[in-house]
């Protein structure tokens, strides 16, 4: 099975150990990449991982 392109926000919220209020509050500030498809909402793997990578090098 193919790897999913996109998750749903409680979904990138589980991968990130981060609640759901923050996940969406995330997205809704523009921190977190997201994509609108009617009214769901969905982070990109891509750009969740990337904003991962960024916050790890802040860190540094």
């Amino acid at each position: 099975m193919p790897q999913r392109l996109l998750l749903r926000v409680p979904e990138a919220c589980e991968m990130c150990a981060i609640g759901k209020t923050k996940g969406y509050e995330l997205v809704a500030s523009g921190v977190w990449p997201s994509i609108h498809i009617g009214a769901a909402v969905r982070v990109p793997l891509d750009g969740l991982t990337a904003w991962l990578e960024e916050q790890l090098e802040d860190q540094d």
